[in-house]
């Protein structure tokens, strides 16, 4: 294990050689997804920090939709703090569990309101805090609101490429992924890390059919997908094996 004074846990140890890889596979990833960025739309942090909660168990697609005319009409923290729940959820009916979406979405505004004077706080622990707002919506918002680099989001995609490309073992749980990616890449590439996984697993390497056939990513890299076709064993010689049964 590799301690940092600054994070609240321990990272895995890994070996030179893994970190080379993790780097060659950055390279790849990047020269593949060379504008790979969040696609959630937000015009300040806290447009981000809703989209974001929103986003759980929805498309960013579907959460874009909802979001133009919730901004418009709850354009501040304290716009979303003076409202109830009941007045946002029609804005987000689209969406899954829009119900408690909401609740947390005006939880979390009022708490900005009440305890951080309507600004998004930027630390990891005050983030934390927030209704609806776990390490993943706070990694997300760290990293693309101001570039601060405390953690790894780790999405569905994430998670299930991250073991196709064996930078995490199949039975770690989200928890241990993000400490495997985060010691295996430099930290100032941890929020590009996300991006360019999560742009891969939507475009190539799917939850259905694998891509390693025809992306040289997963070509170059797959090899723990377990989607990949294993290598066919050699015919074996009939003769020779009635031979040996006699």
């Amino acid at each position: 294990m590799t301690r940092h004074a600054d994070l609240p846990f321990d990272l895995p140890a890994v070996t030179p050689a893994a970190r080379r890889r993790a780097a060659r596979l950055y390279a790849l990833l990047h020269e593949a997804y060379p504008d790979a960025h969040c696609e959630l739309t937000y015009a300040n942090p806290h447009e981000l920090l809703i989209a974001t909660i929103l986003s759980a168990q929805s498309t960013d697609a579907g959460v874009n939709k909802a979001t133009p005319a919730l901004f418009a009409r709850f354009p501040t923290p304290a716009d979303f703090a003076r409202a109830t729940p009941a007045d946002i959820e029609p804005y987000i009916r689209s969406l899954g569990f829009f119900r408690a979406k909401a609740k947390a979405v005006h939880a979390s505004m009022t708490t900005l309101v009440e305890r951080f004077n309507g600004r998004v706080p930027r630390t990891m622990a005050d983030l934390l805090t927030l209704r609806g707002v776990a390490r993943k919506t706070a990694n997300v918002v760290l990293g693309n609101a101001f570039n601060i680099h405390d953690g790894i989001p780790v999405d569905t995609h994430v998670e299930r490429l991250s073991k196709r490309f064996c930078l995490a073992p199949h039975d770690a749980t989200v928890p241990m992924i993000e400490r495997h990616l985060m010691a295996l890449f430099p930290r100032h590439d941890w929020g590009m890390v996300s991006h360019l996984l999560i742009w891969h697993g939507r475009r190539a390497c799917k939850a259905r059919g694998p891509a390693c056939a025809d992306h040289p990513v997963c070509q170059s890299f797959g090899e723990c997908c377990e989607r990949r076709a294993p290598s066919s064993p050699r015919p074996r010689n009939k003769k020779a094996t009635l031979r040996k049964r006699r």
